[in-house]
């Protein structure tokens, strides 16, 4: 059975530095993958090659066994929440439209269907009834609610989201990823995420890279403890199965 990702023996280095080394993984839509780890460990270049953003030195990146850049239509990105202009009156509603736009037949055309796919995703993230809102007056929650709007307008088979809930407070973050798992029943996802409490609750899969690949399968009572100093983790990639995980933190349980 093919894997919907498949990343085989992946090297990549900025100005001569390594910073993704002998990485192996695999990933099916069906699964919620957490990519987490320290600041330099190489997760937002990972992510850009998933993307095809970045080639890699050597290596491969396989989506439904082809580059990247070939199944374009069946991936959509999320990227880090940014403020909108002030001065730039664009609404909710024309944001999420422009995931419609690699299926529109004219450009900048959108049909009824469009708008009625649009209006269906911004209700299936709870944002229905500020289609007419201006995305500038929005909170850092409430865009990033958008945004992944947007995305599943594209009707992608993926959905790559970086860091969706910085600078998102607690509260926030925990109904980010409440949506996100619901999503997961028809969509695929891929998240880069700085939250490793939350995320160790909500994702099926978490991969904890720092340069270099290493899978390790442990229960969730110990997971906290490799990551109490990752200044001295030596094992840079850990892939955690949440079948494994049993024992929540209560404030997340």
């Amino acid at each position: 059975m093919q894997n919907d990702i498949q990343i085989n023996h992946l090297y990549f280095s900025y100005d001569g530095a390594t910073v993704l080394e002998d990485i192996n993984l695999q990933y099916n839509t069906s699964e919620f993958l957490a990519i987490i780890g320290p600041n330099g460990g190489g997760k937002s270049t990972l992510l850009k090659m998933m993307i095809g953003l970045l080639e890699p030195e050597r290596g491969e990146v396989l989506l439904f066994g082809e580059k990247p850049l070939h199944v374009s239509h069946e991936i959509a990105y999320v990227p880090q929440d940014t403020i909108a202009n002030k001065d730039f009156p664009i609404k909710v509603m024309d944001v999420v439209l422009m995931g419609r736009l690699s299926k529109s037949k004219a450009f900048a055309t959108y049909s009824k269907e469009d708008r009625a796919i649009a209006l269906s995703m911004l209700e299936k993230v709870g944002m229905q009834g500020f289609e007419n809102q201006k995305i500038n007056t929005l909170s850092g929650g409430q865009r990033q609610r958008v945004f992944i709007a947007r995305a599943l307008a594209c009707e992608a088979k993926i959905m790559f989201l970086d860091e969706p809930t910085a600078s998102i407070d607690t509260a926030g973050q925990i109904s980010m990823f409440k949506l996100l798992k619901s999503l997961n029943e028809t969509v695929g996802i891929v998240i880069i995420s700085h939250d490793i409490n939350v995320a160790l609750n909500y994702a099926t899969k978490v991969v904890h890279i720092n340069k270099t690949l290493f899978v390790h399968d442990v229960p969730k009572t110990q997971n906290f403890k490799v990551f109490e100093n990752q200044n001295e983790h030596v094992c840079p990639v850990e892939l955690i199965s949440a079948t494994r995980c049993n024992h929540f933190p209560k404030e997340l349980a």
